[in-house]
């Protein structure tokens, strides 16, 4: 981030001691999941990912209502059992318990995966076009907006390629 900081604080300080109206150097500026967002295949792929964590849903919610009756069970027998046998499943409920917890990081892991997976070609379409745009517009970077990472930006200096982009993208 120093980096970045201290490029942009670079071109801008070239570009305001320029006598010339013009600056010497020209950036490009976006919001990229709006772009992203706007892509055509960006809708399927989340109905995709939302069917996908459906099923993961499902299957954490058959695996909690297991879990939940097993621990009924032993509730209602726990004072019948003999101490052997009531630690026997003191320790299966432990063990089922340890296994939905990590199910449950494994389900999120995998759907962030999935989601990265089917992402990657939108971004490198998304790449491809920011490439052409900034090249074709003698751009020397193209900053992401997102996050208020810039709160103002000089338009003088600066020019807003969104639209461009979009265009490129369809």
């Amino acid at each position: 981030m120093k980096r970045f900081l201290w490029l942009l604080l670079t071109v801008i300080s070239l570009s305001a001691s320029a006598q010339s109206t013009e600056p010497l150097l020209k950036f490009g500026f976006l919001s990229y999941e709006g772009v992203l967002q706007s892509m055509s295949d960006y809708a399927l792929v989340e109905a995709n990912m939302q069917q996908l964590q459906e099923q993961y849903a499902a299957e954490q919610k058959r695996v909690e209502d297991e879990f939940n009756k097993k621990y009924e069970e032993f509730l209602d027998g726990q004072r019948d059992f003999p101490q052997t046998i009531l630690q026997k499943r003191q320790s299966e409920l432990q063990e089922l318990m340890e296994k939905n917890i990590a199910f449950k990081k494994e389900c999120q892991r995998q759907l962030a995966e999935a989601k990265e997976q089917a992402l990657a070609p939108l971004k490198q379409r998304l790449a491809d076009a920011l490439a052409k745009v900034g090249s074709e517009q003698a751009l020397a970077f193209i900053l992401n907006t997102d996050q208020n990472v810039a709160p103002w930006i000089n338009t003088a200096m600066g020019v807003d390629v969104t639209e461009a982009v979009k265009v490129l993208l369809k």
